[in-house]
């Protein structure tokens, strides 16, 4: 039987390998090997604030205590990250599935270490391919009604991290808005939003990041576009693809989702599906891709 590697599945900011569980069990009864991993300070990796457990709680003290995660950056992550697919895989290409602030961090690892993607699909996430940090993108005019910046307890440069109180009702609500609005099960949504670390390292965000045409581009690359996300407006995730295919050797296979930007909890099945179709064309020698939603 011919070697193909896992799918590494990899979450974004204030989530862990537990996002990807749905689809994990999704893609195993398709018969495709998955492992979701956990990105530098989160999950498994995760430092929380001494003050988010303290009672009684103290919001001004929540507000500025440092990040014990905010030492790592885009390039440190990425380091870890590649490392973790090269495991994974014996050292054989992966097809790497990136979601939101992850995609900054397999942008910067697929630049590391190209021989280890057999593709890198992008879902709904930060590819800031251009030289400015994924931060500045949040900004744009594209991003316009986004709401995550919304929903933060402090100002990123305060603690060193993008800091949410997810025991904070209103700002909790906003949570669920902002990456579960389209999550019908209550049960996964409430779950969901109180297993999200309390902190993201600004320092990801922060850093630029420089891609090559040799590198990064030589590797072909799909997005899956989400219409409904609230976090990353679908008019941002367009420009990111149009950046994609400027330095990319080849176009960028593109499939819109009618979802959130959570599809891994709200269209598991629709978004395995994709998944399952991009990683046989990923090992074929003619790579042709036909994935759609």
């Amino acid at each position: 039987m011919e070697f193909t590697a896992p799918v590494v599945l990899v979450h974004g900011f204030w989530h862990g390998s537990w996002c990807w569980s749905l689809v994990a069990e999704q893609l195993a009864s398709r018969g495709v090997a998955s492992v979701a991993v956990d990105l530098d300070g989160h999950g498994l990796k995760s430092r929380s604030p001494r003050a988010r457990w303290a009672r009684p709680f103290d919001a001004a003290a929540f507000a500025t205590e440092p990040s014990p995660v905010a030492g790592i950056t885009a390039s440190s992550a990425a380091a870890s990250l590649v490392e973790q697919v090269r495991r994974i895989g014996g050292g054989r290409p992966c097809l790497v599935v990136a979601h939101s602030m992850g995609g900054a961090v397999a942008t910067a690892a697929a630049e590391q270490a190209p021989e280890l993607f057999a593709e890198l699909m992008y879902v709904t996430a930060f590819a800031p391919v251009s030289g400015a940090p994924a931060a500045q993108y949040i900004g744009m005019p594209e991003n316009a009604g986004e709401m995550v910046a919304g929903g933060l307890s402090a100002d990123p440069a305060s603690p060193g991290a993008l800091r949410y109180d997810t025991g904070d009702s209103e700002r909790r609500a906003l949570i669920r808005e902002t990456f579960y609005n389209d999550v019908t099960d209550e049960v996964t949504a409430e779950a969901a939003v109180s297993l999200l670390s309390a902190d993201a390292p600004a320092g990801v965000a922060a850093e630029p990041i420089t891609v090559t045409a040799e590198r990064y581009g030589s590797i072909p690359h799909s997005y899956v576009v989400c219409t409904r996300d609230n976090a990353i407006r679908p008019a941002l995730q367009r420009l990111m693809i149009r950046e994609i295919d400027a330095i990319s050797a080849r176009p960028t296979t593109v499939v819109e989702m009618d979802s959130s930007h959570s599809p891994f909890l709200s269209r598991p099945a629709a978004l395995a599906d994709v998944i399952q179709v991009t990683h046989r064309a990923a090992h074929r020698p003619d790579r042709s891709r036909t994935a759609r939603a």
